[in-house]
């Protein structure tokens, strides 16, 4: 957390709220783009950004400054969107992954490698559309935050080791909507390279 983040909770606690704007400023993207791969819904993922907000800013005086107050927004951001996936009740279709191997989903992150940034950024952000919304929400997490596996597990509240496995699960289903968006001879040629 920038010292930054903390002179300005301190100023929210002491009684000005417009300082809480900054706070605001500074995370509303994040907070919305991980909505939104939570919802998948642009009127709903803005809702829960404002919802969480409103939240963050009624218990700031929570905010012990144990992590990162970035690690604090996305934890409240998470528990608003599950909040609202049970009150909709959606149900996503999950992908079979039975036939995947832990080599494909390492050699389908080389090639990822391979391509350029953004065009790499365009097919993982497509393709992580298409998961259920917790594993959408840990791959944002991952690919795009360059959060840790402790920074991940402060968020979803649960110990690194489960998000580990749950990240390897969900990456397996990201590697296989992967392949079937990539070129299948760029990944049969790394392949080969690699036996």
């Amino acid at each position: 957390m920038t010292t930054n983040d903390q002179i300005i909770i301190n100023q929210v606690i002491e009684g000005n709220t417009n300082a809480f704007a900054v706070l605001v400023e500074r995370y509303k993207d994040l907070v919305f783009t991980l909505a939104l791969r939570m919802l998948k819904n642009r009127e709903e993922a803005e809702e829960v950004a404002q919802d969480t907000f409103v939240k963050a800013f009624r218990k700031i005086e929570n905010f012990k400054g144990e992590s990162k107050f970035s690690t604090w927004i996305y934890r409240v951001a998470y528990n608003t969107c599950l909040d609202r996936i049970k009150k909709n009740k959606k149900y996503l279709n999950d992908v079979e992954i039975d036939a995947f191997t832990a080599h494909q989903v390492v050699a389908l992150d080389n090639v990822l490698e391979t391509i350029e940034n953004r065009e790499r950024n365009q097919i993982i952000q497509h393709c992580i559309k298409g998961l259920p919304e917790e594993e959408s929400f840990l791959l944002t997490l991952y690919y795009f935050d360059d959060l840790s596996l402790d920074e991940i597990s402060k968020v979803v509240g649960i110990n690194a080791n489960a998000i580990k496995v749950k990240l390897f699960r969900s990456r397996k289903k990201l590697a296989k909507l992967l392949k079937e968006q990539l070129e299948p001879e760029i990944i049969e040629h790394y392949e080969r390279e690699r036996r």
